[in-house]
């Protein structure tokens, strides 16, 4: 589900954290990567190894070592430090959003082993096959869609808006009066 976690993450992240000067391009990226990351490898290239698409990207392991590694590697104050704790926080929403803590023995991976728990037709066709058919997802994917209209109507479609979401700032600006 890309438009669900896309839309919702950065309805989370702009009511939650209020930051008009949030680089939301960082945010969505951390919304989607643990999907980019999982799926091809626990659906497509591995699936005979790890019967799963949900590997150490759903693992809260991995929101919490990015939140490290950009503390360790960048400097405080830094655009590039900004830009990795958005992707973090895009990162723990979408483990959220997945309601990842639902299966614990990948959630808290590795701490209860190291195998990741089998998942019925979770190769690439039966998840694709499964995300097409249930209405769930049909109605996660039109929420996060109808969000990014809104914002994009409401906030990026005067001129220049949609130009330096993309390519200066990735900022939307807040509502006003609250």
């Amino acid at each position: 589900m890309i438009l669900w976690h896309l839309g919702a993450t950065v309805l989370i992240v702009r009511y939650v954290f209020r930051d008009p000067d949030m680089d939301l391009r960082w945010v969505l990226a951390g919304s989607i990567l643990p999907d980019v990351i999982d799926k091809p490898i626990g659906s497509l290239l591995f699936h005979d190894t790890f019967g799963t698409h949900r590997l150490f990207a759903h693992s809260i392991v991995f929101p919490m070592a990015a939140f490290g590694i950009a503390l360790i590697a960048t400097k405080r104050g830094t655009g590039l430090r900004r830009g990795l704790i958005g992707l973090t926080i895009g990162l723990f929403v979408h483990l959220l959003l997945d309601a990842a803590w639902a299966t614990p023995e990948a959630f808290w991976w590795p701490f209860f082993g190291w195998e990741f728990p089998k998942v019925l037709d979770s190769d690439l066709f039966s998840l694709l096959g499964r995300m097409l058919s249930e209405p769930l997802v049909w109605a996660g994917e039109a929420a996060g869609a109808a969000y990014i209209v809104f914002l994009w109507r409401r906030y990026l479609a005067e001129a220049g808006a949609m130009r330096r979401f993309v390519r200066l700032d990735g900022r939307v600006d807040l509502p006003t009066g609250s």
